[in-house]
């Protein structure tokens, strides 16, 4: 239990600094129940160079304070960032059956990307696991403190009360969220690393550059586009096939089978926004420079036989996925063919080695 007096007025704000990755889904989570839960399983790749950075300065409220919810300050980059509010109140709301204390303290976060913001980079996970791994520091440095394996558990439960893809971007390598049979440490409630063991060497390192096709908010919301799966036609079958693809893809993780993945996570990524485009009302987040570097792929990959493939998350940029061997050729062929359709904004990244972590002050 936590004791919301350790930190008495009058003393020195907490203060902690937490860095978390964000992650590409291979197998998309695209429609929820309540509280969060998701309504098929996913599989994500945890990104190595594209992470928040959060500084969370924990501070008692005075009396005077409590006509309000919360006490929430946030600076972005160093400049305040009050738009950031309203959904961080949103988080503290689901959170607070477990975290009563949070209307006792005031809050100042400082956070920052390595990634530009709205770039198409899922900073929302990335920042409500940074966030998420802050307040349980901060819990454990005035209760008993938990293990290890309890921390991330408990920091990905959070973070998936925020963001549910934010609960995969806690643990490094490939994250599996949300209940497999064949997999018994695995729940709806926080995700759950693979084992390096079922995992073949060509995907621990396997590349992804990030087309960067367009920025700023997009037309529809991540958040819109779930509640359009309720009452969709096709919804059923989508779940069936999520659960299969899940099956299917611990397998070609096993075998180290990069052309079956690669198959996969293209018809994944076309499945998501084919949702999209079916839903009641119907949307379409691709622009005609996704749809051209999704042909030049196809058409790079058959003419040359390299082995490099397509995901998307809900937006329009392109995800370009290619084991380290294949590096080389795909770096050239980006800068040739690739570059001018996104006007050489571009992020080269790889499955991250590590999950949420803490940081020097």
């Amino acid at each position: 239990m936590l004791d919301i007096a350790c930190l008495p007025a009058g003393k020195p704000a907490y203060r902690t600094r937490w860095t978390c990755p964000s992650n590409i889904a291979i197998v998309k989570y695209w429609g929820k129940r309540e509280g969060q839960l998701p309504a098929n399983p996913s599989v994500s790749l945890t990104l190595e160079a594209c992470r928040t950075d959060t500084t969370l300065e924990v501070s008692p409220r005075g009396g005077e304070e409590k006509d309000r919810p919360y006490r929430i300050e946030v600076h972005l980059d160093g400049q305040p960032a009050p738009g950031f509010i309203p959904k961080i109140e949103q988080f503290f709301d689901r959170i607070a059956p477990y975290a009563p204390y949070l209307r006792d303290y005031a809050f100042v976060l400082h956070t920052s990307n390595s990634f530009p913001h709205s770039s198409g980079i899922a900073s929302s996970a990335s920042g409500l696991g940074a966030l998420a791994a802050c307040l349980v520091d901060f819990e454990n440095a005035c209760s008993a403190p938990l293990t290890q394996d309890n921390f991330l558990r408990r920091v990905s439960f959070y973070a998936r009360l925020g963001s549910g893809s934010a609960s995969r971007s806690i643990y490094p390598g490939i994250v599996l969220w949300g209940e497999c049979s064949s997999v018994p440490a695995s729940s709806d409630l926080y995700a759950v690393p693979l084992p390096e063991a079922d995992i073949h060497p060509v995907f621990r390192d396997l590349r992804d550059t990030v087309l960067l096709i367009e920025h700023g908010a997009k037309s529809v919301s991540s958040t819109a586009g779930h509640a359009l799966m309720k009452g969709h036609p096709y919804a059923p079958a989508r779940f069936a096939q999520a659960r299969e693809h899940v099956e299917r893809l611990r397998e070609i993780l096993r075998r180290g089978d990069i052309e079956a993945f690669g198959a996969l996570a293209e018809r994944e990524a076309l499945t998501l926004h084919a949702m999209m485009m079916t839903a009641d009302p119907c949307y379409i987040l691709f622009k005609p420079a996704t749809i051209a570097v999704l042909e030049a792929v196809w058409q790079y990959r058959k003419e040359t036989l390299v082995p490099l493939y397509f995901t998307l998350d809900a937006g329009a940029n392109v995800h370009l996925l290619y084991p380290a061997s294949a590096e080389v050729p795909v770096r050239e062929f980006i800068a040739t063919a690739l570059s001018p359709l996104c006007q050489g904004r571009m992020i080269h990244d790889r499955v991250g080695t590590q999950g949420v972590r803490k940081a020097a002050l």
